[in-house]
């Protein structure tokens, strides 16, 4: 397949969200208003946090604040990968974590089944599939290290299996396929839009305000609790503040050095005919993710398209952000010819939509913590593209830090800590350039990791998508 002919029309739209039932905007704030809780941001670590604390108090007045519509952003343009590791996976935890990593498995595994009770309760219909995920090995050194990654999730008690190469092409036929790791248990597929809008529905149906296309642009103390600035359209006076902006710039100006915009891409096929889907197998309907430092993530819709993203993780320099920087033509081509690699079989195969978006990336790879004005505002950020599952968890932590009461979850190490920051510019554009060219050097050299990534290694750094 020619790559230009089979992107030629691909439409510049975000796949989840290009939907008939797309919900229509709520209205924007008007007023000045007051509540006991406002929330700040309408992805799903708002939307978690405004459920959560409704449930927790059915009479408290929650205000929930969003700058475009509820999901638009990341959370209505990621693959639906919804794992249970609040750490970005048990090896990354592991490392960071050693002492508390079988206390943070347990409540990753106790947050997920919560989200899915939740989503059983509310009937949000986000076409939840509990399939697992396979780890993909792509090369010769990949078979060793996936090996070592499933003894330690035995050991944790995950039901895994590895797969070597007949019997994963089994699974899935695919040529560049060398071996892999089947994750059974702790992770599942689901359709992200249509769960960020069922949450929101769930925060209506329980008494959330909820204001759309409203930016807040200043956050102050104000008494014994906070206002929010929200421009000529009105404020609102609230006793407390969950901030759940993630990669958007941060209200406060502590987190500008701990979090970096890095955009990620992303493509999605035509409806596959029978034929086609027969070709490769994938019975199971895994999601997919093969085990380079720029990796591929990839998994069947509902309608039996593939969708193909990841590779490329891009910062542009400032932090910035534009809606320019969604689109991408080199890392489409780059996508659309890696795609042609793993399945040559599906050669006539076209895509119909092609869509960037940002996700909020520090140090450590997971979110972390924290409290400002006065304990009056409480902040969960920085997922590094895990946060489908993990920001139900970080809601129910700021939610804590919130009350001021000190909790299971408040006392450990993982919430208490914090990454290392990210240099300013222009230094951390040339610290996260060389990064990802010294991954690229790796992956294209058996792994081997050179001095700069090395001392990265030894002060617990790193760069992902």
């Amino acid at each position: 397949m020619n790559v230009g002919r089979a992107l030629a029309d691909a439409q510049p739209r975000v796949f989840w969200l290009d939907r008939p039932e797309r919900p229509d905007p709520l209205p924007p704030l008007s007023a000045d208003i007051s509540a006991d809780l406002l929330v700040v941001g309408g992805g799903y670590s708002g939307l978690w946090a405004a459920l959560q604390a409704k449930q927790d108090d059915p009479g408290r007045d929650v205000v929930l604040i969003e700058a475009g519509t509820c999901g638009w952003a990341a959370s209505g343009r990621n693959g639906g990968f919804c794992a249970a590791s609040l750490t970005h996976g048990l090896a990354n935890g592991a490392a960071r974590f050693p002492a508390e990593i079988a206390t943070l498995e347990t409540l990753g595994q106790a947050n997920l089944d919560a989200l899915l009770a939740t989503i059983a309760l509310f009937d949000i219909r986000c076409d939840v599939e509990r399939t697992g995920e396979i780890e993909l090995a792509t090369e010769p050194h990949h078979v060793a290290e996936l090996a070592s990654g499933a003894a330690l999730a035995r050991r944790h008690g995950h039901d895994v299996l590895v797969l070597g190469r007949d019997e994963v092409r089994a699974e899935v036929d695919s040529p560049t396929y060398l071996g892999g790791v089947w994750h059974r248990d702790r992770t599942v597929m689901l359709d992200p839009a249509r769960l960020a809008w069922g949450l929101r529905d769930a925060c209506l149906s329980q008494g959330v305000r909820i204001f759309e296309h409203t930016r807040v642009t200043r956050l102050a103390r104000a008494g014994a609790g906070v206002l929010a600035w929200c421009g000529p359209a009105g404020s609102v006076r609230a006793g407390g503040v969950v901030l759940a902006a993630n990669a958007f710039p941060p209200l406060l100006r502590r987190l500008r050095n701990y979090v970096v915009p890095v955009y990620d891409y992303a493509l999605v096929t035509r409806p596959l005919t029978a034929g086609e889907l027969a070709s490769i197998g994938w019975r199971h309907r895994q999601g997919l993710a093969d085990s380079g430092n720029q990796f591929h993530y990839y998994r069947l819709t509902a309608d039996n398209r593939i969708l193909f993203g990841g590779y490329d993780a891009v910062y542009h320099f400032g932090n910035r952000m534009a809606p320019s920087l969604s689109r991408d033509a080199p890392t489409y081509a780059t996508l659309a010819r890696h795609f042609f690699e793993t399945f040559p079989q599906l050669s006539d195969v076209t895509f119909t939509h092609r869509w960037g978006g940002v996700v909020d990336t520090c140090a450590r790879f997971c979110a972390f913590f924290g409290t400002a004005l006065g304990g009056r505002l409480a902040y969960a950020t920085g997922f590094t593209g895990l946060g489908v599952g993990a920001t139900r968890f970080g809601a129910r932590v700021a939610l804590d830090l919130l009350s001021g009461a000190p909790t299971p979850l408040t006392t450990l190490d993982f919430v208490r800590s914090r990454p290392v920051p990210f240099p300013p510019e222009p230094l951390r554009s040339l610290v996260i350039n060389a990064t990802r060219r010294s991954m690229a050097y790796a992956d294209a050299h058996e792994g081997r990791r050179n001095l700069w990534l090395r001392t990265l290694d030894r002060f617990g750094l790193g760069f992902d998508s």
